[in-house]
């Protein structure tokens, strides 16, 4: 999976954790949000820029050549503790979960602030009418904000999936057409089974 794709892991969140309650210890949520931006601007970069997401996650390149390169790209643009950070993660050879390590850091900052961040996947883009109507719904349901991420899923006929955390709730019309197949499917045997008993009987 590309860097710039993967998705948070239990190991980046051990890894967003660690990060999160030393800025938070250093500086409060002031440092924090100034982390998170920084972090974004990173993967932002490595998004943007193939040469850098394979220096990032490639094991032909030694942790020594990696860290001077990380110097040069980053010292004096991005904060100490940020670096120190990238450092901590390419000496254990953990680069490559980067971007896993921004989502996990991203959702702590997140539950700090009373937030719950929900995906949102639908067969068309949503306008940003339909996103705030679904918004407000959702944080009446779960009793928290909602920061809502909205993504298109191709595959979909209509309807909508929601996924809040490792929780999938889905409503599209797609699943439920599969369920009515399966449903008619299993009906269509035990209805076969049920024939052949009569004969058998009779």
């Amino acid at each position: 999976m590309p860097l710039a794709d993967s998705q948070p892991t239990a190991l980046s969140a051990v890894y967003a954790k660690s990060l999160f309650e030393s800025r938070f210890a250093e500086g409060g949520r002031s440092a924090v949000e100034e982390t998170m931006g920084e972090l974004e601007d990173i993967l932002e970069l490595i998004r943007d820029n193939g040469q850098l997401g394979e220096l990032m996650s490639t094991p032909a390149i030694t942790v020594k050549d990696r860290g001077e390169s990380l110097d040069r790209m980053f010292k004096g643009k991005i904060s100490d503790s940020t670096l120190r950070f990238m450092h901590v993660m390419n000496q254990r050879s953990r680069l490559s979960a980067f971007a896993a390590v921004v989502g996990s850091f991203d959702h702590a900052l997140q539950q700090s602030l009373g937030r719950v961040e929900v995906d949102v996947f639908t067969a068309a883009e949503l306008d940003a009418d339909a996103k705030n109507a679904l918004s407000n719904k959702l944080g009446t349901a779960v009793g928290r904000e909602v920061v809502l991420h909205a993504y298109v899923d191709a595959s979909m006929i209509g309807g909508v999936k929601v996924r809040i955390g490792d929780q999938l709730i889905d409503g599209s019309v797609s699943t439920q057409l599969r369920s009515l197949r399966d449903r008619l499917s299993n009906e269509g045997m035990a209805n076969a089974r049920a024939k052949m008993d009569r004969l058998l009987g009779s």
